[in-house]
């Protein structure tokens, strides 16, 4: 299980982050519909708790199972007041995004609007070549699966200088991107390898996704989202910023550590202009809407079975054992045997995961304000999914 950070900062220093906001971290705060349902999520309240201590601020979390809904928040949301963490913030999900860009798009493949196996030049005629780069040998699919071989235009070193670290973020987080500038910036590479040869995580995928989701359907991406998913599930946590800055609330403040030469200093980064992530990362949610949404996406409320079968149809993940990737979602087992379906999204600020069981019915959803601390979220999920019922 890995998770995506938008941020090249990267997870580090955690022991000084630690000392950082152990002032600061206040009471847990946990709201639980009964006294069983507390007992069943204690292991996951305590690794939670763990995280804090570990130098996480604040995590927020919910959890549905047969048994009703769990929700439950840890540390803090304001390292400058020592405001808790809370239970029903809103937060940017990162690439989260990607799930709700392909199952726009395998909607619009039921309807035979477009094709899997459609190229992208076939959508967007000349935007993707140069440099060994063609849209014509590059699938929808390969898009979604991200065997494409498109250079992540994240990793390009000049976009990171200026948009994702350091002093560059600070004075550009306000800046309006369109996604062709984006888009642009990875074609001035080579591809990291031809189409379809095996599967690396490029956000310039989402992009286009996102991009060919705008062409066929002949309006926004962010109104077709609405439209197709948000609206119909009532999703009234869930929106779109558009060239917005700040969180609605109720939220939390997002920290990052945008200097690697300064591993003790941490910034506020929960303002930032939410065209920088348009159609791979701009999403704002919550956790009671995104297990909503997987769950509803798992049993088969969004997609025809045909189309849900193509979405959880997986290429091998190499650099991460035991993971596969789907169309806009990763397939992961645990070491306890338990089978989950999940998406992650990193980017300064924030780290997300949600997770649900295949047949929909247990549910977990996470999310960090700050993007360091990756590793302690595995431990999470195990205790939510591996913890035997007492």
């Amino acid at each position: 299980m890995t998770i995506r950070k938008r941020s090249r900062t990267g997870v580090v220093g955690l022991a000084v982050v630690a000392m950082a906001v152990t002032a600061f971290t206040g009471p847990v705060q946990a709201s639980r519909d009964t006294a069983s349902t507390a007992v069943e999520h204690r292991a996951t309240q305590l690794a939670m708790d763990a995280a804090v201590q570990a130098g996480v601020p604040g995590i927020t979390a919910e959890a549905r199972d047969a048994d009703g809904v769990w929700k439950s928040a840890s540390g803090v949301g304001n390292l400058k007041t020592g405001a808790p963490r809370g239970k029903n913030d809103r937060f940017r999900v990162g690439s989260i995004t990607n799930t709700f860009v392909a199952t726009v798009l395998l909607q619009m493949e039921a309807e035979k609007r477009l094709g899997l196996d459609d190229t992208v030049e076939r959508h967007l005629p000349g935007l993707v070549s140069g440099n060994g780069n063609a849209g014509r040998q590059i699938t929808v699919r390969q898009l979604l699966n991200h065997t494409s071989g498109l250079f992540d235009y994240l990793a390009d070193q000049a976009y990171g200088e200026r948009y994702l670290e350091g002093d560059g973020y600070l004075q550009h987080r306000y800046d309006t991107l369109t996604p062709e500038k984006r888009v642009k910036v990875a074609l001035s590479h080579e591809p990291l390898f031809a189409p379809g040869a095996r599967h690396s995580f490029s956000t310039t995928n989402d992009v286009l996704a996102a991009l060919i989701v705008e062409k066929v359907g002949g309006r926004s991406y962010e109104d077709e989202v609405r439209d197709r998913i948000i609206g119909p599930l009532g999703l009234k946590a869930t929106s779109h910023p558009g060239n917005g800055v700040r969180l609605p609330r109720p939220s939390s403040r997002g920290y990052s550590r945008l200097f690697p030469s300064q591993p003790d200093r941490i910034d506020d980064v929960t303002e930032v202009n939410g065209s920088q992530g348009w159609g791979s990362g701009d999403i704002i949610s919550s956790a009671a809407d995104l297990n909503r949404f997987y769950g509803a996406l798992m049993r088969g409320r969004l997609l025809p079975p045909r189309q849900l079968k193509e979405m959880k149809t997986t290429v091998d993940n190499p650099d991460f054992p035991g993971a596969s990737y789907g169309l806009g979602i990763e397939r992961f087992e645990l070491g306890c045997g338990t089978t989950l379906w999940y998406h992650d999204g990193g980017m300064a600020g924030w780290l997300t995961l949600a997770a649900t069981t295949e047949d929909g019915r247990h549910q977990l959803t996470l999310d960090y304000n700050a993007n360091w601390g990756a590793e302690t979220i595995l431990p999470i999920v195990n205790a939510e999914y591996c913890t035997p019922s007492p």
